[in-house]
């Protein structure tokens, strides 16, 4: 998950400290997104690096992607588990259409700038982007900054779910998420949406949503502690006769950022 930018922060904090350099984690995060973007061809922003960098046990980042501005939000799990389930299909971001997306949501800045004054389509709440969206001429390009609107709120609203420990409505908002970038952003795929479906029927699931750049990758699920064994049995016997092959389960918690032992 995310294994790219653990490798590079990794790297970044090893050198660090073997050489004496004067750099934070958040230097080192952004020296990593430096090298996805400029060497391996990798249009990402800084979310991966960023978590893999500044994490915080028993918490979620809410970060400003703009000017990095960041906050650390209460995630803690009592009687739930964080399961994350591998689709084990082969993929690179590199080869795939994730820097169309990013080439996209550009087009589509472009189009609404000739309608109001914004820097970023995250600048629109859904009300505004409702109002504006006529203004983007590619159909396309209008579902991706969909997407891009509507997840920024749906961001917000999931602190506010964390900040009161409202796991029933973040959950809700896991299952929103990932039908948008199903159906509006379209960086799922057919073996993604066979694990965040069945996930979705199966007894105790609170939410799950596919997670990274998608195309392959990996689902992330908020599961009531009792029915793990039911869901990993349940989404593992379901993919197995879809798909031809077994997912992975791994049963995880929100960690630190990179630590000496």
């Amino acid at each position: 998950l995310s294994s790219s930018a653990s490798l590079e922060v990794l790297t970044g904090v090893m050198l660090r400290d073997m050489y004496g350099f004067e750099l934070s984690n958040q230097e080192i995060a952004l020296i990593g997104q430096y090298s996805e973007n400029n060497y391996n061809g990798l249009n990402c922003g800084i979310m991966d690096q960023f978590a893999s960098a500044m994490g915080k046990k028993d918490h979620a980042i809410f970060l400003d992607t703009s000017d990095l501005d960041f906050q650390y939000v209460p995630f803690v799990l009592k009687d739930e588990v964080l399961i994350i389930t591998n689709t084990n299909k082969k993929h690179s971001l590199t080869n795939s259409a994730y820097n169309d997306r990013r080439r996209e949501c550009g087009e589509a800045l472009e189009d609404l700038k000739k309608a109001v004054s914004i820097d970023s389509l995250c600048d629109l709440s859904p009300e505004e982007f409702r109002k504006h969206s006529g203004a983007i001429s590619d159909p396309v390009c209008l579902r991706r900054a969909h997407h891009a609107v509507y997840e920024n709120q749906r961001t917000l609203d999931g602190v506010e779910a964390l900040e009161k420990g409202d796991l029933e409505a973040f959950g809700k908002l896991m299952n929103e998420s990932h039908v948008s970038l199903r159906d509006d952003y379209e960086v799922s795929c057919e073996e993604l949406d066979i694990l965040a479906e069945t996930a979705w029927n199966v007894p105790g699931v609170i939410g799950s949503r596919m997670t990274g750049g998608g195309f392959g990758g990996c689902t992330v699920s908020i599961v009531k502690k009792e029915y793990e064994d039911i869901f990993c049995r349940t989404v593992g016997e379901t993919y197995r006769k879809k798909v031809g092959y077994d997912c992975a389960f791994y049963v995880v918690s929100p960690g630190s950022g990179p630590e000496v032992f």
